[in-house]
């Protein structure tokens, strides 16, 4: 869909915000005739007077009847609308493409990109493979699902450098032509049912980050996760899986390997004299760092280390850069976030556990005893799936 095909044409977006306000000054600047549209009020738009300055149409307070015509040429959706809301039924029946900024932004980078989804950990591994290729002096940009629009990244960055996309299953189900350099796949549990109504339109969301790789590519999944590397092994490119529980010939992988079922006591304490280990399949093993050097805790947290040095590796970075940054990584906000003592009582916020696999994970990083405080929305989950974590006393 490169920009040129859209000049003089009809283009909606839907949904201002960050990413939609992004994607409305392009297609403008591209030639497009633009309408930008939101439910909110014209008060809860803070974008709308920059973008009608420009003069891209704004029209805010609901969803016209008329918003999408059969003159329409594209509709480009906020990833959080689902595919239920009238305009994007109207397109879909009208034979209009809906996408969302990642098909976009894909066409526009003269980069080459990485694309890392994955139920949970895309933020963590996504934030420490850009510090991984900062020291590698290779040039990321960090974009996408982490808070800056991919399309304002795609126009800032240069060829020389990598574009680094954290991307949700909201924004892969959006794309058609997406074609990553690096595509990893970190884990797959179940979430987010309410707005992809099964599991199947869940995991074909997330597949099609693979969809249009080719043989000069680099697909990387989670070895130990059977639907992962089913995905993984079935897409074109070379396969660069990583295992926290298998010594794999070719990928990246723990020595020795961690037991295949952790628990509380293993994921605190079974770190010592473990290794991080590359393999490229001539036989050489290169060692990066003990596991028990990394700047986060958490079997989990090793698990995205392990993405993030495949990806590096993938990318070009001598494995001689990464000890320093793996080693130096305190991780991100609201995710097993350290805040204080208090009592001593030590406190971590991990908000962004929106899922039983991730409380489960972050609950068996830590020593006991542990109090939970947990709450928000069911997302259409079964909440019992955590409560073997849990156990009552009798």
């Amino acid at each position: 869909m490169p920009l040129a095909n859209y000049r003089g044409r009809k283009v909606v977006v839907l949904g201002l915000a960050r990413s939609g306000a992004a994607a409305a000054k392009l297609f403008h600047q591209a030639g497009s005739v633009v309408t930008a549209n939101d439910r909110k009020e014209r008060d809860a738009c803070p974008e709308a007077s920059e973008l009608e300055a420009l003069g891209i149409s704004v029209v805010c307070g609901g969803h016209p009847d008329d918003l999408v015509t059969p003159d329409t040429a594209l509709l480009v959706k906020n990833p959080g609308i689902p595919y239920s809301a009238a305009p994007i039924r109207q397109a879909e029946t009208l034979g209009v493409e809906v996408v969302t900024e990642v098909e976009v932004a894909g066409q526009l980078s003269p980069a080459p990109i990485v694309g890392i989804t994955g139920s949970n950990g895309k933020t963590t591994t996504t934030t420490w493979t850009g510090e991984l290729l900062t020291a590698a002096g290779l040039s990321p940009i960090v974009a996408g699902n982490i808070g800056r629009p991919l399309v304002d990244a795609a126009q800032e960055i240069g060829p020389e450098g990598w574009l680094v996309a954290e991307l949700s299953s909201f924004q892969l189900k959006g794309t058609t032509d997406f074609h990553p350099r690096i595509a990893c796949l970190l884990n797959l549990a179940e979430t987010h049912l309410d707005y992809h109504g099964t599991m199947e339109d869940y995991v074909a969301s997330k597949a099609k980050l693979f969809a249009n790789l080719s043989d000069g590519d680099t697909a990387i999944f989670n070895a130990d996760d059977a639907v992962c590397a089913e995905i993984g092994q079935a897409s074109a490119g070379r396969h660069w899986p990583f295992s926290l529980t298998k010594r794999l010939a070719v990928g990246v992988s723990v020595e020795p390997p961690f037991p295949a079922e952790a628990d509380g006591e293993s994921s605190v304490t079974q770190f010592a004299e473990r290794w991080i280990v590359a393999r490229d399949g001539s036989g050489a093993d290169t060692r990066i760092i003990a596991v028990d050097k990394l700047g986060i805790p958490g079997r989990h947290n090793c698990a995205n280390a392990l993405a993030a040095v495949a990806i590096a590796l993938a990318a070009g970075a001598e494995a001689s850069t990464l000890r320093e940054p793996l080693e130096r990584f305190n991780g991100v906000e609201h995710r097993l976030e350290y805040v204080g003592t208090f009592r001593e009582a030590r406190y971590y916020n991990d908000s962004k556990a929106t899922n039983p696999t991730a409380t489960i994970m972050s609950v068996s990083s830590l020593p006991a005893p542990l109090v939970l405080i947990a709450g928000g929305t069911r997302q259409g989950l079964r909440l019992s799936r955590a409560d073997p974590a849990f156990p009552r006393s009798p």
